[in-house]
């Protein structure tokens, strides 16, 4: 596998662009497209939040035949807890943007991102997207990457090349995310692209095992959002023969290069947690089972007190521990040891004499790597979320200005 350059366009027969339609201000680009020139099998997953985008309850019903060729999305207004009318305005969006691209409106995804329970500026929008639609580019995944952030510091986007059955084969992603990030699901919005010939089924399946260990494994904050989606699309243009059997190696082989992208997304959006100076990487590892890891991962990534530690840059290894204790995993905490990089600061769970500074000097870097040792079996999972800062109340304090 190798990292190419490209973005989202990178895989055969895909366009894309952004485009300022002024939803929210008069500079920054806000509707963005992604096209295939194919029809494309397609998958998704979404928002466990009870309360849900209008653009996520139309794009599940899209995506239930397996099918999509475009991806219209705008930033600036989630189109969330906006009633009928909301959803009216999803359609139009899907509506419109098929009649311009010439497909069916169900082979469109509808996506959207920004402010709640305001309703949607549907004027500005649909010029966005009647301009996005004559802009397409075999360039266009900057410009679109830019048109999906809010908060975001900086665009998250990544392409890679397999060789799967002696074909190159290309799989690109693009992400947003900032604030509102937590597990199930993703918190964020992910548009996967790929030329490799894929049955719908087996991207249902790729789709979720991915987002499992990837988007679903960070937090920022806490906040599950009302418009988190992952999409996949695929058009088959590599010309591989179909991947239709989830044990096959041509699907384990995809499919690593699938979390090699997903993965690469989602610490993309943890270390660009609104406000956050450090990406924190946490490993539990020799663990009884793969649930077990995963759950105190992930209480630790999402432990308040843990990440204000790490932005005082302060070993208080005490809420690590504490963190793993509410996560309601199922272990001995008289076993663990905990680890700030490479300095061990607690063994069998309690305290021992460790070099201050060296734990410091762990918590100062751009990546804080924290490891816990269960030491009952052998089964490990990782976790990402970032420290916890002033600047973060600022940015949430005013977010609607």
């Amino acid at each position: 596998m190798k990292i190419i350059d490209g973005g989202i366009t990178a895989p055969r027969d895909f366009m894309a662009q952004g485009v300022c339609a002024q939803i929210k201000n008069h500079t920054k680009k806000d509707v963005g497209l992604i096209y295939s020139k194919f029809p494309c099998s397609a998958a998704g997953v979404f928002t466990t939040n009870k309360v849900k985008a209008a653009c996520v309850d139309l794009s599940s019903v899209h995506l239930s035949d397996g099918q999509a060729q475009a991806i219209i999305v705008n930033s600036g207004n989630a189109n969330a807890c906006t009633g009928i009318q909301g959803f009216a305005d999803a359609q139009l969006m899907a509506d419109y943007c098929a009649d311009l691209l010439h497909i069916p409106p169900r082979d469109v995804v509808v996506a959207s991102t920004g402010v709640i329970g305001v309703q949607m500026p549907i004027v500005q929008i649909t010029k966005g997207i009647l301009e996005v639609c004559h802009s397409l580019s075999d360039y266009g995944s900057a410009p679109f990457a830019e048109a999906i952030m809010t908060t975001d510091l900086v665009a998250k986007e990544i392409a890679v090349e397999i060789e799967l059955q002696g074909i190159p084969v290309r799989i690109a992603g693009v992400a947003k995310g900032s604030g509102m990030i937590h597990p199930n699901m993703a918190t964020m919005l992910a548009f996967i692209t790929t030329d490799a010939a894929v049955s719908s089924d087996c991207l249902k399946q790729l789709i979720k095992e991915s987002a499992d260990i990837s988007y679903n494994m960070i937090s920022v904050d806490r906040d599950t959002s009302t418009n988190d989606m992952a999409v996949i699309i695929a058009n088959g243009q590599a010309g591989n023969q179909l991947i239709k059997d989830s044990d096959s190696d041509a699907y384990k082989f995809f499919k690593g290069a699938l979390d090699f992208v997903n993965t690469t997304l989602a610490k993309k959006i943890a270390r660009d947690g609104e406000g956050a100076k450090h990406l924190i990487e946490i490993k539990v590892i020799n663990a009884a089972n793969e649930k077990t890891a995963r759950m105190i991962a992930r209480s630790i990534s999402t432990s308040n007190l843990t990440k204000a530690a790490v932005f005082g840059s302060d070993a208080n290894w005490g809420r690590i521990l504490a963190a793993a204790g509410y996560s309601g995993a199922d272990f001995n905490p008289y076993l663990v040891d905990i680890y700030l990089g490479e300095e061990k600061v607690a063994e069998d769970g309690m305290g021992l004499q460790f070099n201050e500074a060296q734990a410091k000097e762990a918590l100062e870097k751009d990546t804080v790597e924290i490891t816990l040792d269960l030491k009952t079996g052998p089964y490990q999972a990782t976790a990402w979320g970032c420290d916890l800062t002033y600047e973060y109340v600022r940015i949430n304090a005013d977010y609607r200005s």
